[in-house]
This record gives structure tokens, sequence and C-alpha cells, in this order.
């Protein structure tokens, strides 16, 4: 008598959003053996409920459990507001400290979602995650969305390679936040959704009847709610006032902390400032161009087309390759991005062992030996600030999906670092 063939068990991570809602009916429905599964990460009472805010995590956790209710599989509430306020609340107070500006949503991944989710839904005797994430993941066994694949590809999973493609949708894609994935962790990863642009994701919830349909996207930094990022901070970090000077050291006016602003930040509260630049008898805008927190001073410019907004070369550190590149690959010409949704723009990764010459001709020195590369941009980038991440991609014809009868060649995320520095 033939054995019985194992149905394969999937946590999916509901955030009570449509999305995640649409991914564990998807997945049901092709036969997977789902548990959704809230995780509380920050709840009534934090530090930025004490603010005022309105926390949504019930509600959230409320309308993900309807939603399991509705497609009929077993539904869990994690607690990890623990470990979250520690791994990344934590993390991203301490960089903007240091006068950084971390992405608490890239080290959310990272800790929490592909961390300890993963991890323990493991334990429980889980064979795969999934998330609503927009993104699509491929693997060595065929070039075909793995989502459809991952049954016959299951009793063979460590000897396949996996690789990183844009979703489908791009506008909505969040490979981004994705870089730091291993493939230990890409190879219990599904992303159902991928394959989807939005609208679609949204007409399957309400031809099912899923109680999220029309649940508006969130916005932001999840936790923070309605809080302004300034106030959540400041629960952490003493104001200080200091100077705002424009490019050419004059002050215009005052700021309530360095700490509490960002390389490309437009509203800054100067009134009644002197203005050489005049724009069809208007002042411009001013952004945050460069900020010294030893002397708690920023530096602005006027219009968005200053050339001091703009970097041609940046240091990065904590670099991660999703599939690994070898010293004889490099120097290799790339498509980067430094903010989500930029868009891509050619560069070129070079390793600190090259002898690149950095400023003045000084030779570059890395921060983090070993693990720190330079990013030549092929055309000047705006807005690129210390703390957040650049990720790279590639196309790889040889993956290209198949949707709807059209073929469209991938593009590879190729993986990503934390900026260090601007070089120049």
């Amino acid at each position: 008598m033939a054995k019985p063939r194992k149905r394969v068990k999937v946590f999916v991570a509901m955030s009570g959003g449509v999305d995640s809602s649409v991914a564990a009916w998807l997945l049901a429905n092709r036969g997977y053996e789902v548990v959704g599964v809230f995780m509380r990460c920050w709840s009534q009472g934090s530090p930025a409920t004490s603010l005022g805010t309105d926390c949504t995590a019930e509600a959230d956790a409320t309308d993900a459990r309807r939603v399991a209710a509705r497609i009929g599989i077993p539904f869990y509430a994690w607690d990890f507001e623990d470990e979250y306020k520690k791994r990344v609340v934590d993390y991203m107070v301490e960089g903007y400290r240091r006068g950084i500006t971390p992405n608490p949503d890239i080290m959310c991944n990272k800790e929490i979602k592909f961390g300890l989710f993963l991890e323990k839904a493991l334990s429980m005797g889980s064979d795969y995650v999934a998330t609503g994430h927009y993104v699509r993941l491929r693997s060595s066994a065929n070039n075909e969305s793995q989502t459809n694949k991952r049954m016959k590809e299951f009793a063979n999973s460590e000897r396949i390679r996996y690789a990183l493609m844009v979703a489908r949708d791009a506008n909505k894609d969040q490979s981004y936040f994705l870089w730091t994935l291993t493939q230990d962790q890409l190879q219990h990863c599904l992303f159902p959704i991928g394959d989807y642009v939005k609208p679609e994701v949204r007409e399957m919830a309400r031809k099912v009847g899923l109680p999220t349909a029309e649940k508006k996207d969130s916005q932001g930094i999840c936790f923070l709610g309605k809080v302004t990022l300034e106030n959540f901070l400041g629960q952490y970090i003493p104001r200080k006032r200091g100077e705002i000077l424009d490019v050419r050291g004059e002050k215009i006016g005052e700021h309530r902390g360095a700490q509490f602003y960002t390389i490309g930040q437009r509203h800054l509260g100067i009134a009644n400032r002197k203005s050489q630049i005049v724009n069809s008898g208007d002042m411009k805008p001013v952004y945050v161009a460069e900020k010294d927190i030893k002397t708690n001073t920023l530096i602005v410019a006027e219009g968005d087309d200053h050339f001091s907004l703009y970097k041609k070369e940046i240091a990065v550190d904590q670099v991660h390759f999703i599939n690994p590149i070898a010293n004889h690959q490099l120097p290799m010409t790339v498509l980067a991005r430094v903010r989500y949704r930029q868009p891509l723009v050619k560069a070129r990764i070079m390793n600190h062992e090259s002898g690149i010459k950095g400023g003045a001709g000084k030779k570059f020195k890395p921060i983090i030996p070993n693990s720190q590369f330079l990013i030549q941009f092929e055309e000047p980038v705006k807005f690129v600030a210390t703390g957040q991440s650049a990720v790279f991609y590639v196309k790889d014809n040889t993956s290209s999906f198949h949707s709807k009868g059209r073929r469209s060649a991938g593009l590879r995320m190729l993986g990503g670092g934390v900026i260090a520095a601007t070089i120049r």
C-alpha cells in the first residue's frame, strides 16, 4: 500500500491587511495546510500609544482572525512585543541618536518576520512561512513562480538555490525591504501574491468575501500610528536647539535637535528666512543637505535641484548578497536604489581591496574590513541618507515569468547593504 503523501504545512503571517489575507486564501485554495498567525509587536500602553495615538494592533488582530475564520484555517496570535522593542525599536532609536536614518522595516523583516516568526513556525512543524509581500521567489529547479511548484520541490529543497525577483506589480514591489534574507531563510519562504498586481489582489478578496477586501493599506512606520517621528524619538532623545545654516554658512533659522531630521527632509518650520535664490518671485523650499551631530547643526539647500543634495559615490557596510558573489566578479555593474520606490539607477559595486580612490585622491579606507563596498552611480543620486539601505539588482533574462501569456524578463535582487558614508 502506498504511503500517503505528506501535506505541506504553511504558517502565514497575517497582519490584518488585504495582502496577507489573500496570501493565506491562495495557499489554502492550492491545497496547502495553512495556519494563520498574527504577530503582536506593539500594543496599547507602548511608548507611542502613551502620546495619545490610536494603536490598531487589537483591531488588526480581530481582522486577521475574521479572515482566518472565513477561509477555515486555524489561527494564533503570537506575542513578540519584548523582542520587537529590543531588536527593532531600540535599533531605530539608537540610530537616530547617532545621527543616522535607520530603516526599522528592514530590521523587522530580518529579526522578527523571517527571524523569530520563521524559527517558531518551523519548531511547530511548519514546512514554510508565507507573507503578503509583493516579491517573487525563483528556484534553480525551474523558472516559474515558486508558489505553484513548492510541493514538487519539497523533497529536494536542500539542493535548490533561490533568487528574489521583483514583483509583477512594480509599483508595489517590496524587495527593497528583503535584501537581508539568506538562502536558509528563503528555502522556507512563500510569497503568494508576487505574481499579482494590487487591483487583482483586492478583486480576489472581494470575490471570496474576505473581510479585509476594502481595508486601506497601512502607511509609514507601523508602530507610530498618528504620532510624529520627532515626538516619538523625543521620549528617548533630549531636544536641543541648534542652528540651521544655508550652504554659504549663513544662519537662517533654528531647529529642535539635529538627530530628529534626515537628509532630504523639507518641512523644517523656518519662518522669515533670507534668501538669495528666487524662483518666479517666490522662495524655493529648503531641504536638509547635511547634518553635524557634534555641533548640532543642520545645513540646508534651497530647491530640490541643488547640487549639494546629490551624491555620486557612497560607502556601504553590512553588505549581504542573496546569491554569493566572488571577488573576481567585481567591479560589477548593477541597478541600485537608496530609497524605497526611488527609480533604479545604473551603478558599479567595488570592494575596498580594489584600491579605490576616494575624494581628493585619497585612498578609500573601509570602516568595516571585508564587508564594506564602494558604490559609484552613473548619474548623481538625490537625498542619500546614512543608515538607509542601498539595494542592488541585475537583469535576469533567464528567469522570465509568464503572466497571462506575456513573457517579461525579471529583475533579480543581488543584495544590499547599509549606507555608511557619502564620499562625494
